[in-house]
């Protein structure tokens, strides 16, 4: 297929997680990603190398040091051939070197300018050093351990990060429209903050108006995780629905309670519960896989990452892509998510060797 950015070109000077994986996407996607990189180290990730692997598939390396005359000079030269400039950095700080939205702007006017913060461009905490877990406990996702007083554990996934990276393609493309239309290209102020505040909609704005939050899907006795008889484990997502709830109760042996209204499963949660982990530990999840697919109820199995791996779903959509590396080996990728007139973009290669395109690219 022709890919739908090719002839896009994004210089990237976004390090770490947020920006490489808004343009991991936007190259699978066919944009040609140039990533601006510290001579000698790279970006901090190559310390992980995994994990930058994961990360910047089909892009170019160049590395410039932005604190010389020549590194900068190097960059505008980019910038003068590039659509979109990203950058992760706290605010002011490409401007101090050169490079803020006026200075791109004087550079090419038709330069996207896209900046990914912790908190954004304005504001009282625009400046304040933080992770993934402290932008998730400013925007409110963590209150539910406040409440419970579970300080112990923070997932690892790091929503912030992933949320960010998702608004910022969201933002590039919508700012490239905007340009196609008016002629006008304009600059995103990208907030890992209020991304994360923007997926607690459903729970925040009943608090904004003075209302009770509603009890969505984990009131629910059947809403959760459960185990076994092999230890293994499944989840039951039956929220509201009493079309799953009643044959559930048929397939547990529970009729008695198959016609309980949410109100009232809601109100003896406990007890219903723990006749549900009860009536589950007498099969395998292997068994109840076939039983709870042929009633039609919402499930999944709990997978470990293996287990996704060798997913025989997962595979048949064509999720997991080989692809070449520099070294001549190949590296097993996650493919773009988005399946284009039932076709899957990308990932056509590796990521690349630190300042592998110096030579052709400046």
């Amino acid at each position: 297929m022709t890919l739908p950015l090719s002839g896009l070109r994004i210089v990237t000077a976004a390090e770490q997680y947020p920006g490489p994986y808004a343009t991991m996407l936007l190259a699978d996607l066919g944009a040609e990603v140039i990533i601006v990189e510290r001579p000698g180290a790279g970006d901090p990730t190559r310390s992980f190398p995994a994990f930058h692997a994961a990360l910047n598939r089909n892009k170019r390396s160049v590395t410039l040091d932005l604190k010389s005359a020549d590194g900068r000079a190097g960059l505008r030269s980019l910038l003068t051939t590039a659509d979109v400039f990203m950058e992760g950095f706290r605010p002011g700080t490409m401007a101090r070197l050169g490079f803020g939205p006026d200075e791109v702007k004087a550079i090419n006017p038709r330069v996207v300018y896209v900046a990914i913060t912790g908190f954004g461009q304005t504001g009282p905490n625009r400046l304040r050093a933080a992770h993934d877990v402290s932008y998730q406990a400013a925007a409110g996702l963590l209150h539910s351990r406040v409440t419970g007083r579970d300080t112990s554990e923070v997932d690892e996934l790091a929503l912030g990060d992933l949320s960010s990276g998702m608004f910022a393609v969201i933002g590039t493309l919508t700012a490239l429209l905007a340009r196609q239309r008016t002629g006008q290209a304009g600059s995103v102020d990208v907030s890992m903050t209020d991304g994360l505040v923007s997926w607690l909609t459903a729970s925040l704005v009943p608090a904004l108006n003075q209302q009770s939050s509603p009890e969505l899907g984990s009131a629910e006795p059947a809403y959760g995780l459960f185990e076994c008889a092999d230890r293994a484990l499944l989840s039951l997502s039956v929220a509201y629905e009493d079309w799953f709830w009643a044959p559930l109760c048929d397939l547990l042996d529970m009729s008695d309670v198959r016609d309980l209204a949410r109100p009232a499963r809601i109100a003896a949660r406990a007890e219903l519960r723990q006749r549900i982990e009860n009536a589950l530990r007498h099969r395998t999840r292997d068994e109840w896989s076939v039983l709870l697919d042929g009633a039609d109820i919402a499930w999944s199995p709990v997978l470990d990452l293996p287990e996704v791996a060798q997913d025989e779903h997962f595979r048949d959509r064509d999720l997991f892509r080989t692809v070449p590396l520099p070294d001549g080996t190949t590296f097993t990728c996650i493919a773009q998510p988005l399946v284009f007139d039932g076709v899957r973009p990308g990932p056509r290669r590796g990521a690349p060797e630190l300042g592998e395109a110096n030579g052709e690219l400046l």
